[in-house]
């Protein structure tokens, strides 16, 4: 038990203290393994993280990839950008990378070659929890990072198949009956209702169906997790299981990203390894970013898609686990993916400040031609602009139309967009972070503006954007949380609503009505006729 109190107290110290400083709580988590393992045995507690640890690591992980799957379109993962930057990128990171492991740090090319491979990839954790955290998963560049990590996982299975000696047996084919199950998912879904059952349906999934069912069929649970999301991806519940997950899965990430900074102590030679690719660290972004403009899309969100694959991959450590040619590697590996993580958290978080600060140096590198991100120019008619078409803003677009208003609804999330679109609404894809958006929309137009996405961040980019422009019209937002009201306000928001505080006034309101009706149907019934006619 004492070593789970000190394991607890050390996450909660250190991920509070990374709050004051702008730094992501992972962060903290990371430094507070490492100071398990520096002064945990002066207290009699192990220095490893034992299988407790690793079990709940482990479900952390596959409940993040469950609710990532949620979030995605199978038909994202074909596109010629996520598949082309992936494979060139892994092939020209082993390029790099093994010759480099092969001359300062090992004598054996198998060994280089391994390592190499394992540097290769990028951390589909810390990715997919940063872009979650921003509200960015369904954004283009977000959906592009999604995709390549996917791609990246599938060749990571096939290396430790070859290298291994573990290859899948012929079980392991049956992941291509897997869109038999939709709609049996569908119907446990249909029936899970929106309690504690709801929950229990999303573990079942993810842990049990995709995390064991697959590993009994000779895969790795990850991929099974990842797959249970995507086929449930198109259910009209998918957004409301996800988020139901939610405080479960950030519990259990806490379990890896302790046990990243578990891993081991390095001594000088796991150190300079760690040190070198830490320096080493942003050719894998740079990389990216090429590779994307080379297929055609803009340079933000190849600097989006680029700056969130920047980071080495906890699959690394399970490929350098996995094979016994790689085994001595995988302390160096880890402090190396611990080093990656305390790097790359902070620069995404700052990711669109930092986009905005180099803009003039990287837009030259954009190809001159269509980019499939590419954003609208033209409004129309539209006269009123809504940012952000989940349900908040769905209502406030259909409200605006009620009330003779010609609103155009925005979202960042291209298939939001389109699938707004294709209900008959007037929605198209464009991203508030974008400053190409801002620089080439015409806003002649446009009367108002209602901000209805939920990114803060986004909100606040958004109205201050529009008074730069110098839009005088009334700017209305709707926020999460008391402490965002007043920075909306100053960013230039009219006036901005606390959601959960005006849906209670909504229902007041209608309570009053609908007393105010009954009492007057009970005074209309208990007045004679005759009274009534005169």
């Amino acid at each position: 038990m004492l070593f789970e109190v000190f394991a607890i107290g050390a996450a909660f110290s250190f991920g509070l203290a990374m709050r004051p400083i702008g730094l992501p709580p992972l962060v903290g988590f990371l430094a507070a393994g490492f100071a398990i393992n520096a002064f945990g045995p002066g207290f009699g507690m192990p220095t490893s993280t034992g299988p407790i640890l690793e079990y709940l690591a482990n479900l952390g992980v596959l409940m993040l990839l469950f609710t990532v799957g949620l979030k995605l379109k199978l038909k994202q993962i074909g596109e010629p950008q996520v598949v082309g930057s992936a494979l060139l990128h892994f092939a020209i990171s082993i390029a790099i990378f093994a010759p480099l492991v092969r001359v300062f740090f090992t004598t054996d090319w198998m060994v280089a070659l391994l390592v190499g491979i394992a540097l290769a990839f990028s951390s589909t954790v810390l990715a997919a929890k940063m872009l979650e955290a921003k509200r960015e998963l369904g954004n283009f560049h977000g959906r592009t990072a999604i995709g390549i990590l996917i791609v990246q996982d599938v060749i990571a299975l096939v290396v430790l198949a070859i290298f291994s000696g573990k290859i899948p047996g012929p079980w392991a084919l049956l992941i291509f009956a897997t869109p038999l199950l939709r709609p049996l998912l569908f119907k446990i879904l249909d029936y899970a209702g929106h309690d504690e059952v709801l929950v229990l349906t999303g573990m079942l999934l993810s842990l049990v169906i995709g995390g064991v069912g697959f590993e009994l069929i000779g895969l790795k649970g990850e991929i099974g997790a990842l797959v249970m999301g995507l086929l449930l991806s198109t259910h009209p519940r998918a957004s409301e299981l996800s988020d139901s997950l939610w405080a479960l899965k950030e519990v259990f990430l806490v379990g890896f990203f302790l046990s990243i900074g578990m891993s081991g102590l390095p001594d000088w030679n796991a150190l300079v390894f760690a040190i070198t690719l830490g320096v080493l660290l942003p050719l894998k972004g740079v990389l990216f970013f090429f590779l994307l403009i080379a297929f055609n899309l803009r340079a933000r969100t190849s600097f989006l898609s680029a700056l969130s694959l920047t980071a080495y991959s906890e699959f690394g450590l399970i490929v350098a686990a996995g094979i016994p040619a790689a085994e001595s590697f995988l302390v160096p590996l880890a402090i190396a993916v611990a080093v990656s993580f305390l790097i790359a958290a902070p620069l995404n978080r700052l990711a669109h400040p930092i986009f905005e600060r180099f803009e003039d140096s990287l837009q030259p590198f954009e190809r001159p031609t269509r980019h499939p991100d590419e954003q609208p120019r033209d409004l129309g008619d539209a006269n009123v602009l809504v940012f952000g078409m989940g349900r908040t803003g769905s209502a406030a677009y259909e409200q605006l139309v009620e009330l003779g208003m010609r609103p155009v609804g925005l979202d960042a999330d291209i298939y939001k967009a389109a699938a707004q679109a294709d209900a008959g609404r007037n929605a198209i894809f464009a991203d508030a972070e974008d400053s190409n958006f801002w620089n080439s929309v015409n806003l002649t137009n446009i009367e108002a503006a209602v901000l209805a996405m939920d990114d803060i961040e986004a909100k606040l980019i958004a109205a201050r954007t529009l008074r730069s422009k110098r839009f005088n019209g009334p700017i209305v937002s709707h926020a999460l949380y008391e402490e965002h009201v007043e920075e909306i306000s100053q960013a230039g928001a009219d006036q901005t609503y606390l959601t959960m505080r005006e849906a209670g006034r909504s229902l007041a309101g209608h309570a009053v009505e609908e007393i105010a009706f009954r009492n007057e149907e009970a005074s209309r019934k208990a007045t004679p006729a005759a009274d009534r006619n005169d």
